[in-house]
């Protein structure tokens, strides 16, 4: 069987017309490739090139192989290019996972700039509270906020995001600003039956009054004087600026939640996902402090 990578090499030394500059540019040896270019003619039992010692000439039946490769070889560099193009320049969907208030708030200015930049390009997005399954539910990319627990992705880190207790001014009126001690007997408004809490240094068991799935009514039962809410400042910010909450515990935050974004793998990483982190590393909105202000009067 004659290989095609020898039928190439017959048209550089054609084009090169010289076995040496040939050698020289595939980086072989002159010997290479004189012996590959004999296999070849032995092969097809046909001479394809008179040698000399000043020149090479083509012959007849060497003219029209030479051209018969010579179109091979363009359509192999022309599938090799688009391929290449396609890999620099994302095209086709790309499916994106994301928390749904992190989506919600952040998603949409970095998937309006990819698309600005990459018009072939196509963004689906899955908001889901739940750990989405990148591989079994065809997902490219997700955002992941806090802990990994699946090592067989490639991850690559965002920021972080702060995470507070909070509780409005109506209960702590009523109640009092509890102690890290104090959470334990205290009202708060949790995301299990019985979760433990951290605060100071002191880590509490809570029995909730109030058991939640969703951080945003988490923090508006904590508006409406239920309870003692531990989210994190992307829900409460807003809140906390118009004195509707009070931060506990001081102004710092009382955790940090790491913010990634992950897929699959780097091998052979598709040029949508590759370059849609990046835009998305770019255009990474940290979570800002939060900071307690008055309530503005109304007019």
């Amino acid at each position: 069987m004659i290989s095609p990578a020898d039928m190439m090499l017959f048209v550089t030394v054609v084009h090169e017309e010289s076995f040496t500059r040939a050698a020289r540019k595939l980086g072989v040896t002159k010997q290479t490739i004189s012996e590959r270019i004999g296999k070849l003619e032995e092969q097809l039992g046909v001479r394809l090139l008179e040698r000399t010692t000043r020149r090479l000439r083509v012959t007849g039946p060497g003219v029209t192989y030479y051209e018969r490769c010579a179109a091979i070889a363009a359509q192999i560099d022309e599938a090799n290019s688009e391929v290449q193009q396609r890999q620099a320049e994302p095209t086709g969907l790309l499916r994106v996972a994301s928390p749904v208030l992190y989506g919600r708030r952040y998603l949409t200015p970095v998937i309006s700039e990819y698309l600005a930049r990459y018009p072939e390009a196509r963004v689906e997005v899955v908001l889901a509270d739940r750990r989405v399954h990148l591989i079994e539910e065809g997902l490219d990319v997700a955002i992941r906020i806090g802990p990994l627990d699946d090592s067989t992705l490639v991850a690559r880190k965002l920021g972080e995001g702060p995470i507070h207790f909070v509780a409005s001014p109506g209960f702590l009126s009523k109640y009092g600003a509890p102690s890290a001690r104090d959470l334990r007997s205290a009202r708060c408004i949790g995301f299990n039956a019985f979760e433990t809490w951290e605060a100071e240094g002191v880590k509490t068991r809570i029995d909730p009054v109030l058991t939640v799935n969703d951080l945003e009514l988490a923090c508006e039962a904590a508006i409406a004087g239920v309870g003692i809410a531990r989210v994190p400042a992307i829900v409460c910010r807003d809140a906390v600026r118009d004195g509707r909450l009070k931060i506990l515990f001081g102004p710092k935050s009382v955790a940090m939640r790491a913010i990634h974004v992950v897929y699959p793998s780097r091998l052979n990483l598709p040029a949508k996902v590759r370059l849609f982190v990046d835009v998305l590393a770019t255009l990474f909105e940290p979570v800002p402090p939060v900071r307690s202000g008055s309530r503005r009067k109304r007019s």
